[in-house]
């Protein structure tokens, strides 16, 4: 393989971590074997167990690996030059966009994979829940910018964190609820009584 070859193709653990990513969000942990992720990824069995111990620890390395992804999106989001309150409204359009009418693999992830691992493995448990944290700690400091820069209502005795978690957990579990009930009745609920909040 030339030099130039090997900075355009993806390596080996790459490779698996983004085949195993898009099967996962699209069928789920429990969905998806060992081998169709070897299949589909065109890699030997080895070359698998070279780079993770389990299939537990490749669904860990997944979650990571989305969550440092979604960290670049919302430093994305907190450098445009726009007030608070307007950086929360796109961070929540984009959820309620991207969640109606069922998602692509890039978007599902989280929703996917929240309900079905939490008893299932402590190691994707944890992975999941400092996911959870760094999005509501983002949250948390966009309502504090809001409130200084007065886009964003405070309200009297609730402190940013319990809001930002308030929100979260909503959004979270109406995306859960949109995919079973296979209706955006409960996205747009929460859609109303979060731009409510903000002011909007």
């Amino acid at each position: 393989m030339s030099a130039n070859s090997a900075t355009i193709l993806p390596d080996t653990k790459t490779h698996l971590l983004e085949t195993g990513y898009q099967l996962i969000a699209k069928k789920g942990f429990t969905g998806v074997g060992i081998k169709q992720i070897l299949d589909t990824a065109g890699i030997p069995k080895g070359s698998f167990y070279h780079y993770f111990a389990s299939k537990e620890a490749f669904g860990e390395a997944i979650i990571s690996n989305y969550f440092t992804d979604y960290k670049r999106r919302l430093d994305a989001i907190a450098s445009q030059d726009i007030n608070a309150q307007q950086k929360l409204y796109n961070y929540f359009q984009n959820w309620y966009d991207t969640q109606q009418n069922g998602c692509d693999y890039k978007k599902c992830l989280v929703v996917k994979l929240s309900a079905e691992v939490a008893d299932m493995s402590e190691p994707m448990r944890i992975a999941l829940n400092a996911g959870y944290q760094q999005t509501i700690n983002w949250l948390a400091q966009q309502i504090k910018a809001g409130w200084a820069d007065n886009s964003v209502p405070h309200l009297d005795n609730v402190a940013a964190e319990s809001m930002a978690k308030r929100w979260y957990f909503a959004w979270l579990g109406a995306s859960l609820i949109a995919k079973t009930s296979q209706t955006n009745t409960p996205l747009a609920e929460v859609w109303q009584m979060t731009t409510s909040q903000m002011g909007r």
